[in-house]
């Protein structure tokens, strides 16, 4: 069988890393034989934030949401390139290369299986049309046209009221997708991007909605009270009761959305009637901030920040780094950014907001890099699901802390003892600001020494790379392999007893007889997010599946594709959260003789360097 081991690499501005291959490095195996040995290095992966920007622009809906999208990626694409010249210059050079390819058609020769065989050729297919799109986004009569569309598209659809519907043609406003839209240009005027006249108006009107609906509000809140005071057996009761009312949390997330969106319009003035409501939630928002989620927490802090609160802001900030985790190679972050259905529970927005919170409350640099490590290490293993979490991490990763854009010195590479320089390296192409090249060593060229590489990063940013050794073995003599995806396989007859069922770890020594049942058990660790990973367990030929049909599945918070070929079974898995999965699945004995079980393997299609096997086994059967 080919056999592909990869070795993920990383390292921060700054540091020196050695990253061994052990297997390679200590290989004694006779039957062993080299296929290729492949390095390939990013030197600066921050660029692959400004390839996702055309994500915003081509989303196919019209409503308010993505064309506030089209018009935010627009005005964004020209702020960056009126500040950063050379972006223009490297997108140039991308639109004759593969840089604009999708992640998931990249490197096909490294994969366990083409994409023609996933459930993911659209997926690939359509990323890769987003990314040539590129070059249209930066031609900047094309960008004047699509802002003048967008902010039209945008007028047609704000009401009379200012709110702003989800789709056209509704009958009601959407106050979520309001504060969203009006965020958004808050965003943009805090770049200095120029706005006129048409933006002001919608900004105005919306804010006058917005306002509108936070006195609705307290207007409700005053309603409760009076029936409770009303309800009540003495008037000295009734006022104890309304009392106690006032004093509990009433505070919802669209509540907190609504002050963080108002924070930046403190030019518009709060309109008289209003005040009253905007200081009891604000009160509310500032007693109760232990209470939210991280999300919350976040537009807490920079609503009590940007209302002069700066010693409440502290305290949040203070206790928001309490409780994240920095990790040298995955950054700073939260074990409880997990996705959920809710808006204010999405990964990719979350930490962009904390980037946000902590350059404009703390203004510290090495936090902000730390917490934009995350977002690139996502981005490396994840297609950014939506237009909202791509245009957040493009706002945070872009226009915060260090420019990385700025750096274009590559990492020193060292294979061995010899250094790599990939301009003096024959075929080997060196990607425009990612600084990204593959190289590679045949057969015969593939030494021990080669198993170690060293990198040196002295700029600003991270890098990140992979090594990957193809060799040819023989299935029994596989022996495992680990990333940060970690399998280990076992195989258990099944037998029924006065017990129960009863299962039995088959080995070297154990029997099997033909019409044994044996449960495959598959334990899957992952240490990060991770999508489009495909994960395939090969079978002895003296077995045969129970269940053949092909059928998509869900277990345990996991949605995976289960399909079962002639000598595997595959699954497909479009998110494979952190975390630790087990999988079964039985089979009948139905031949004799002396088997070889195989191996089971698991590769992220996306991210390719991460990749994982489990031993092989032999069977016999009676």
């Amino acid at each position: 069988m080919l056999v592909t081991e990869t070795l993920p690499m990383w390292l921060r501005s700054g540091q020196t890393k050695t990253f061994t291959l052990d297997k390679l490095k200590s290989n004694t195996s006779t039957t062993l034989k080299n296929h290729n040995l492949t390095l390939e290095i990013t030197s600066n992966p921050a660029w692959y934030a400004v390839q996702a920007l055309p994500y915003l622009i081509e989303y196919p809906y019209e409503c308010a949401e993505q064309t506030f999208s089209r018009y935010y990626a627009n005005a964004l694409a020209s702020h960056i390139v009126n500040s950063n010249p050379r972006i223009k210059e490297v997108f140039d050079q991308w639109k004759s290369s593969d840089a604009l390819l999708s992640n998931l058609e990249k490197n096909e020769e490294l994969k366990s299986m083409i994409i023609e065989e996933t459930p993911w050729l659209r997926n690939a297919q359509s990323e890769t049309e987003q990314k040539k799109r590129i070059a249209l986004l930066f031609d900047l009569n094309k960008m004047n046209s699509e802002l003048n569309s967008a902010i039209r598209k945008l007028e047609q659809l704000q009401m009379n009221n200012g709110g702003f519907p989800w789709f056209k043609g509704s009958n009601y406003p959407n106050r979520y997708i309001t504060q969203h839209i009006t965020t958004g240009f808050g965003h943009l005027n805090k770049l200095n991007v120029t706005s006129n006249g048409r933006e002001k108006s919608i900004i105005q009107n919306a804010v006058s909605f917005l306002d509108n609906e936070i006195l609705n509000d307290y207007q409700e809140l005053e309603k409760q009270a009076k029936r409770i005071r009303e309800s009540a057996k003495t008037k000295t009761e009734g006022t104890k009761l309304e009392a106690k009312f006032w004093t509990q949390d009433h505070t919802s997330y669209i509540q907190i959305h609504y002050l963080y969106t108002r924070s930046f319009y403190g030019d518009v003035k709060i309109p008289a009637k209003a005040q009253k409501a905007v200081d009891y939630f604000t009160e509310q928002a500032y007693q109760f901030w232990l209470k939210n989620n991280l999300y919350t927490k976040g537009l807490i802090a920079l609503t009590a920040h940007r209302n002069g609160n700066s010693l409440l802001a502290e305290k949040i900030t203070r206790s928001l780094k309490e409780n994240s985790v920095n990790n040298e190679e995955l950054g700073m972050y939260w074990k409880e950014n997990t996705a959920s259905w809710f808006w204010y529970q999405a990964p990719v927005e979350t930490q962009a907001l904390m980037i946000e919170v902590f350059s404009e409350i703390e203004n510290d640099t090495k936090t902000i890099d730390d917490l934009k490590v995350w977002l690139l290490k996502n981005k490396q293993t994840n297609q950014w699901p939506t237009t909202k979490a791509t245009a957040e991490a493009v706002y945070a990763l872009l226009l915060q802390g260090t420019d990385w854009l700025e750096v274009t010195e590559l990492a020193d590479v060292a294979i061995g003892n010899k250094k790599i320089d990939p301009m003096q390296l024959e075929d080997t192409k060196i990607e425009a600001g990612t600084g990204y090249f593959k190289t590679s060593w045949k057969g015969a060229e593939i030494q021990p020494e080669m198993a170690s590489v060293t990198l040196k990063k002295q700029s600003e940013g991270i890098a990140w790379g992979a090594m990957y050794w193809q060799y040819f073995e023989d299935l029994d003599k596989i022996t495992p392999a680990e990333t940060p995806l970690k399998l280990k396989k076992k195989l258990f007859l099944k037998k029924n007893t006065d017990k129960g069922e009863e299962l039995f770890e088959i080995n070297d020594k154990t029997s099997l007889k033909l019409g044994d049942l044996v449960r495959v058990r598959i334990e899957l660790k992952v240490d990060r997010a991770m999508e489009f990973v495909h994960m395939k367990d090969m079978r002895a030929a003296g077995f045969e599946p129970v269940n053949v049909l092909s059928q998509y599945k869900w277990q345990d918070g996991l949605g995976y594709y289960e399909s079962t070929k002639d000598a595997a079974t595959n699954f497909f898995f479009d998110y494979l959260p952190k975390g630790v999965y087990i999988f079964e699945y039985n089979l009948r004995v139905n031949n004799k003789g002396d088997f070889s079980n195989g191996i089971t393997t698991i590769q992220s299609m996306y991210a390719p360097e991460f990749s994982s096997h489990s031993e092989g086994v032999r069977v016999k059967v009676d």
